[in-house]
């Protein structure tokens, strides 16, 4: 079977680095479904509107060439010890295909597009296939969630100067936030004096991380 884009997504992450590891654990952060040529028809996208949530397909483009294994190691369980491919979201998958629920927030007939929130997707990913989000079958809140159930995200401490307010809107610097709170370093990074790079809205956010307190330190534009 062979597969092709109906869609491109539109976000403020330009890389992989700082994109929420799950969807909807960053809320407020919005993106866009911009259809291809051939599936930019208005028609279908009717009675999407009556709909909150959507179901997304789509591909890690980004890890294409990377090598696979049957075993990985979750962020959630701090990057050292390794469980079965398919018991994680992991995105070093054997098809790359990704799954995200989002938010929808708008529809647009006329473009046509679909805003959305909460997605854990980067600028420029494709996407092979949407699907509305249905609470009668698709909600189980008694599930067992595996190894999520017994850890959670550690959040750290975001300190943004004065002097940098004015980079993003209130609405952008809540989002980015939300993001880095959840500590985008690779887990196995403990070094107080590196600096790291966070792409954003076309601005390379630069921060480093002491104990549980992470302090912006510049903001380039890219």
């Amino acid at each position: 079977m062979k597969i092709e884009p109906i869609a491109y997504f539109h976000a403020p992450f330009t890389s992989k680095f700082g994109i929420p590891r799950q969807s909807g654990i960053v809320g407020e952060l919005k993106g866009e479904i911009i259809f291809t040529k051939e599936y930019a028809q208005a028609e279908a996208l009717r009675g999407l509107e009556t709909y909150d949530y959507l179901w997304l397909i789509w591909g890690f483009s980004a890890n294409e060439d990377a090598e696979k294994h049957a075993t990985v190691r979750p962020p959630l369980l701090g990057g050292n010890e390794r469980v079965g491919v398919w018991a994680t979201r992991s995105p070093f998958r054997p098809n790359n295909l990704g799954l995200s629920s989002v938010r929808i927030l708008a529809v647009h007939l006329e473009v046509p597009s679909i805003e959305v929130a909460g997605a854990d997707l980067m600028d420029g990913t494709p996407i092979y296939d949407i699907k509305p989000y249905l609470p009668y079958v698709d909600s189980h809140p008694e599930a067992r969630g595996g190894f999520t159930d017994h850890r959670q995200w550690r959040r750290l401490q975001v300190e943004i100067p004065d002097a940098f307010r004015t980079d993003f809107t209130e609405e952008e610097w809540q989002v980015v936030k939300d993001v880095l709170s959840l500590d985008p370093r690779p887990h196995y990074h403990d070094d107080p004096q590196r600096e790291y790079g966070m792409p954003f809205a076309g601005k390379d956010i630069r921060f480093r991380v002491s104990d549980d307190v992470l302090t912006v330190v510049s903001i380039v534009k890219m």
